[in-house]
């Protein structure tokens, strides 16, 4: 999928997440949010804005696997080649979280959802920030997802920081979420 966006918006939307802020931008199917996952204050703003519990966790998206490294526990060998084999795109794997990855990132859970996104504009994103961001819907909690940036300035009560704007990938539904360790499709 083609994308033109001019590289100051690109550095800007990086900058933003590199200066505690929170940034909307396309993925596969729609808008994400985003932020660095090592700021407690930008992720629990971020929360409030969805209106979405902490106890959920959340996704974070690389523009290649190894900005995964720092919050997840490798698996064996096969179940990772399983793995890295879908990605790029849309395929959401539940992985074991490292001991010091925050649980405002995991939730309640021991595992941390992650994603290497095939969004060139979203991917182009993590590579400028330096690592895996923060992506979950742009929305309120139990709202339907914004497919354009007008629909994220619509969405939110409070608007994110800066607005990456571009076209989504064309997907009709989220990533798919699978469990690492066994591969079992969680949400199709």
């Amino acid at each position: 999928m083609p994308v033109f966006v001019p590289a100051h918006r690109l550095r800007m939307a990086a900058l933003t997440i590199q200066g505690g802020g929170i940034v909307a931008y396309p993925t596969e199917a729609v808008f994400g949010l985003g932020c660095d996952p090592l700021n407690g204050a930008a992720v629990g703003r971020l929360l409030a804005m969805k209106r979405r519990d902490v106890a959920k966790g959340l996704i974070l998206i690389a523009g290649d696997p190894a900005q995964l490294c720092p919050f997840v526990e490798p698996l064996p060998d096969q179940r990772m080649a399983e793995i890295c084999a879908s990605w790029p795109g849309p395929s959401t794997w539940l992985l074991p979280a490292r001991r010091e990855t925050p649980d405002w990132l995991t939730g309640r859970f021991q595992t941390l959802a992650v994603r290497v996104t095939a969004h060139p504009l979203a991917a182009a994103l993590c590579r400028l920030f330096g690592g895996a961001i923060v992506s979950t819907s742009a929305n309120q909690a139990d709202r339907p997802p914004a497919r354009t940036a007008l629909q994220v300035r619509l969405a939110l009560d409070e608007p994110p920081d800066y607005i990456l704007a571009g076209a989504c990938a064309g997907s009709d539904r989220p990533s798919r979420i699978r469990d690492g360790r066994t591969g079992r499709i969680l949400r199709p």
